[in-house]
């Protein structure tokens, strides 16, 4: 469906006045969709900076900034085999995925009550998104993120199949790629060795404000839209 707007926020974040190489931008604010929405606009996102995410809220804009460009991923001939294996489905499970990136079991885990109802309440205003990896009827990976307009902000992915966070993904790129606009970008936050994997970049921030003023251009896809 398409976004509801959130709404005004007393929340400014001036990410391009942050220092070069500081990751942490900002220490506070809430967790309101408006307040959301306006951070991912201006290129910051959340995350607790206490244990397992919990308050003070931090805010982030990590210099270098992880990005993948959805016509650049890259999917092995392996990766390729594995997802005949899987069926993907697109926002059929949000609240599933969500706790299976909050998993107790996962080391560095950030993802806090919290997080869990902000996150579900910008899906029901339409702008939260999953992914879901399924085998034999079972839920085995996936991801979720915010989409707007050529933006989507990925937020976090879990596996419990090989190869299943990563055909979440492939999808994903697959699916903003189809309409055929450059500007859309994938935001992965921090590049990993399995993000890498696949084709995310590590870009500096001005760069990446660069190409988040593009994206925030281009139209949501079809299917969100």
């Amino acid at each position: 469906m398409m976004p509801r707007h959130p709404g005004p926020t007393g929340y400014v974040f001036q990410v391009a006045n942050a220092e070069p190489g500081e990751d942490l931008i900002g220490v506070g604010a809430d967790l309101q969709p408006a307040t959301l929405i306006t951070a991912y606009r201006s290129g910051a996102f959340p995350m607790g900076l206490g244990r397992g995410g919990r308050n003070p809220m931090g805010w982030w804009s990590p210099d270098p900034r992880g990005v993948i460009r959805p016509a650049e991923i890259h999917v092995s001939r392996s990766l390729r085999r594995s997802m005949r294996h899987f069926d993907v489905t697109i926002d059929v499970a949000f609240e599933q995925v969500m706790l299976g990136c909050a998993d107790p079991a996962r080391t560095g885990r950030w993802i806090t009550p919290a997080i869990l109802r902000a996150y579900r309440e910008l899906h029901r205003l339409g702008w939260a998104h999953s992914i879901e990896v399924w085998q034999e009827s079972r839920l085995v990976g996936g991801l979720y993120g915010v989409a707007i307009g050529g933006l989507f902000a990925g937020e976090s992915m879990f596996h419990r199949a090989t190869d299943a966070s990563k055909a979440a993904l492939v999808t994903l790129a697959e699916m903003l790629v189809a309409e055929g606009d450059s500007r859309r970008i994938i935001d992965v936050q921090w590049v990993t060795p399995h993000l890498s994997s696949l084709g995310a970049v590590e870009v500096t921030r001005e760069t990446y404000l660069t190409a988040l003023t593009a994206a925030l251009d281009a139209p949501l896809p079809e299917r969100w839209s």
